[in-house]
Order: C-alpha cells, then sequence, then structure tokens
C-alpha cells in the first residue's frame, strides 16, 4: 500500500504539470509564437502548431526561456485566475482615467468609449472613481480608450514585477507582443498594487460563482 501511495504522487504531479502546459500553450497569443518561429508563418499554421499535444510542451519551454525551469515549475493558478489579461487591463485602465470616463456623458462619445473597452470596464471605472489617478481629463472618447488601454496594460505589467518569474511571463505571453505591459513607467509601479488588488478582486468573486 505504501508502495502505491509513493508512486501515486509524482505521477499526479506530472499529469498537472502536462496539463498546465496545454493550458499555457492554448492561451499563448499567436504573435509571440511568429515572433520567435518566424513571423511570415500564417495564423492557421501558427493555430496548428499550438494545437500539437507533440509539440506544446517544447513550444511553451521555447517561450518561457531560461527564466523558468519547466520540469520543476509550480503550476499553480496565475495572478490572473486564468482570466483574460487584455480584459484585466481594461478594467484597471478604466480605474485610472475614472474621472475622464465619469465626464463623457453624450450618447455618441459613449457608446464610442463602451464599444472599445467594454461595458464592465466603464462600468468599473465609474464605480471606484475613488481610486482614479490620472487627473488630466481627456474628453476624446477614442483617445481616452486608447490611454486607458494603455495605462491599464503598463499597470498589469508593473503589479507582474512582483509575482514570481513564471506567473509573470505565462500572463505577459496571453498579450500580444509590444504591450505597454512589457515597459511600465515608474509612475504605472507606484499606483500598480492598489488599482489590480480591486481588478483581481473583481475577478476572483466571479471565478467564485461559476
Amino acid at each position: 500500500m505504501p508502495a502505491s501511495m509513493s508512486s501515486t504522487g509524482p505521477n499526479r504531479s506530472f499529469t498537472l504539470a502536462a496539463d498546465r502546459l496545454r493550458e499555457v500553450a492554448a492561451s499563448i497569443d499567436q504573435s509571440r509564437f511568429a515572433a520567435r518561429l518566424d513571423p511570415l508563418l500564417s495564423l492557421p499554421t501558427l493555430g496548428r502548431l499550438q494545437r500539437s499535444v507533440r509539440l506544446q510542451g517544447r513550444l511553451v519551454e521555447l517561450l518561457l526561456g531560461s527564466e523558468v525551469d519547466v520540469s520543476g515549475a509550480d503550476w499553480n493558478e496565475d495572478p490572473l485566475l486564468g482570466h483574460d489579461p487584455r480584459r484585466a487591463a481594461l478594467i484597471a485602465g478604466s480605474i485610472w482615467h475614472a474621472r475622464s470616463v465619469l465626464k463623457l456623458v453624450s450618447r455618441h462619445d459613449l457608446s464610442i468609449l463602451v464599444e472599445m473597452i467594454g461595458a464592465e470596464a466603464h462600468a468599473f471605472g465609474v464605480r471606484h472613481l475613488s481610486s482614479a489617478v490620472a487627473t488630466t481629463p481627456i474628453l476624446n472618447p477614442e483617445q481616452l480608450s486608447r490611454q486607458i488601454e494603455y495605462d491599464g496594460h503598463a499597470c498589469l505589467g508593473a503589479w507582474l514585477q512582483e509575482a514570481s518569474s513564471l506567473d509573470r511571463i505565462r500572463v505577459l505571453l496571453r498579450l500580444p507582443v509590444g504591450t505597454a505591459a512589457e515597459n511600465p513607467a515608474a509612475e504605472h509601479r507606484s499606483a500598480a498594487g492598489p488599482l489590480l488588488s480591486l481588478v483581481v478582486a473583481h475577478l476572483d468573486t466571479e471565478s467564485a460563482r461559476t
């Protein structure tokens, strides 16, 4: 009996690691694969490579690089609980620019903003006006949406700098190459903690309901 139990632990760990590798491979943004493999590869070809069970482990190892020992990694839930990092960034960015979000009241401007950042991010920013960071108003809805996306991604990237290498890379790989998450500024590092705490608490509540 003890021998049987001792053999179960490693097998279970191996299965968990293999499952996590498949999850990571399936969630990686295709621009990341293209950048490392060949920018000329078509999206259908990248999709087939990404779904190949035989190649998934090697592809993830390639993208994780030397910072992470895949075989010995601690494959816990990632910091965003598996949620879309762009969604988290838009919510954080909407809080950052909540004062401007609240000032957009015309139906035309509001419809443009909501179409670009989503109703969830818009509502979350309005609800958390007291946590807003930006003080300079942006009244153009398209410009505002771009700044929300930029500052939200930068906050996400700054927040991830406090995470382990594995957790940080797993989230960043789900974003396209070149977002502000890759190069946050000092102002984002100082504000990221409180904003992302609100975002993660919101995502955690949603996960608990499902």
